[in-house]
């Protein structure tokens, strides 16, 4: 028989990737596919249980379609995911709207699950996070100009504040045959900007049983029909000089680097148990704005770390006026249970770490309006994603902004501009942190 399965996905784009795994398993047992949870059989809900906020925000949701249980527009809920693998037993006792779980090694059994649930059943699957299938087929969601191409799953990193490696198992790469034949695949659907996405996508290949590189993944891209080819996130430490010559000579590759470094301060940075001091870090931006002087570097930063007092927070206040770093997300330290930070002394008070968040972020800002005013009067590749009737005007994207993340560019056009298309833009003014412009005909 078959069932209206309905998806919702929280949490990272790696997230998204097992969601439309789970979505084609399900399309291809027969059931109907929907983004829309009311008049469905069964819900699924893949979850993100990184930190509070997004452990916050499943549980909303898990409460959001226990309503709709209630209001009978909803028969059954299975939630997946990195929630289901953090609190397998707490989620039935405290979330009895929630009918089955999937931990995060058991994507691939969401068809059993549903047809469990429709039968009555309650079914668990909590399978191998280390071992977990990754060359499925997908039911892409992102629009049909860009998609995520997911090259590992789980990280070996060990980061001190992080609970990733207990959720979703040891890194592992994926074959570099399978990676190919799926960018093929989505190069011929018409896909214009592949992103490369994983925990750690600078660790690609050194696993394997014949070890391969990003370097030589990125080139094997380069050779397939994408416009551009964006790289989430490199960690610092593993950045060679080969991979900075491919994404310096490969003209696909965008010049927009997201490198999560989470701190300056040497001392900080060793409680993190990451592998760079504030010295390597500085070098490293320097390599690669002497290969590239058009790098937008992204990073992300932890305000509240156990052991962050005043001197080490002004210390990261100093380092982004000096780099002047383009695009930061910043976050308060969250101490998550089961993390060597969690357990540390020296815990920060979290309404002082919030307030360094606000500074921090207040101090970004004006980073950011400084370069968007350098971009004043120069003409810039736009991605156009179609005509936003609220403000007027097209919207779209430079190789500077990614998808969901950065901002955008609110453009004028003559004609008609079809999403998907690249167009040069002239870059006129900003708006609330946009750049807006008119298409240089």
């Amino acid at each position: 028989m078959a069932y209206k399965v309905a998806f919702i996905s929280l949490g990272c784009a790696k997230n998204l990737v097992n969601t439309e795994q789970m979505m084609a398993l399900c399309q291809k047992a027969g059931h109907i596919v929907t983004g829309e949870a009311s008049g469905a059989d069964v819900a699924v809900l893949n979850t993100c249980g990184f930190i509070e906020s997004a452990q916050s925000e499943a549980i909303d949701n898990i409460i959001e379609l226990g309503e709709l249980k209630k209001a009978g527009t909803l028969k059954k809920l299975l939630v997946a995911g990195c929630l289901s693998q953090r609190y397998p037993e707490e989620i039935p006792k405290e979330l009895p709207e929630v009918d089955g779980l999937l931990g995060t090694g058991s994507y691939t059994e969401v068809v059993s699950a549903v047809e469990q649930l429709m039968a009555g059943e309650n079914p668990e699957y909590f399978g191998d996070i280390h071992r977990t299938y990754e060359d499925g087929e997908r039911l892409v969601t992102t629009p049909p100009y860009t998609a995520y191409l997911k090259i590992a799953e789980g990280c070996s990193n060990g980061c001190a504040f992080c609970i990733i490696p207990k959720l979703r198992g040891k890194y592992r790469s994926r074959s570099l045959a399978a990676l190919l034949d799926e960018a093929k695949q989505l190069a011929a659907s018409g896909v214009k900007e592949l992103i490369v996405i994983a925990q750690d996508i600078t660790r690609y290949g050194l696993d394997l049983e014949e070890p391969t590189s990003l370097a030589q993944l990125v080139r094997e891209l380069c050779k397939l029909d994408f416009h551009w080819i964006r790289l989430h996130y490199l960690y610092p430490e593993a950045i060679t000089d080969e991979l900075i010559g491919v994404i310096a000579s490969e003209p696909k590759v965008l010049h927009y680097l997201d490198i999560p470094i989470q701190h300056c301060n040497d001392g900080i940075l060793a409680r993190m148990r990451r592998r760079n001091t504030k010295s390597e870090l500085i070098s490293l931006f320097q390599k690669l704005r002497d290969a590239m002087s058009d790098v937008v570097l992204r990073t992300s930063l932890i305000c509240g770390l156990p052991g962050e007092g005043e001197a080490e927070f002004e210390e990261l206040c100093q380092f982004l006026r000096e780099q002047k770093l383009q695009r930061v997300g910043v976050f308060q330290f969250s101490p998550e249970a089961g993390t060597l930070a969690a357990a540390m002394e020296d815990q920060v008070d979290p309404d002082t770490a919030a307030r360094r968040v606000e500074l921090l972020v207040d101090l970004q800002s004006r980073i950011m309006d400084a370069y968007h005013e350098e971009r004043l009067g120069s003409v810039m590749e736009v991605l156009c994603e179609g005509f936003d009737r609220n403000e007027g005007c097209y919207v779209g994207r430079t190789y500077a902004d990614s998808v969901d993340i950065d901002g955008r560019v609110l453009f004028t056009a003559a004609g008609l501009v079809p999403a998907g298309e690249f167009v040069q833009v002239r870059i006129t003014g900003v708006s609330d942190g946009d750049l807006t412009g008119e298409i240089e005909e």
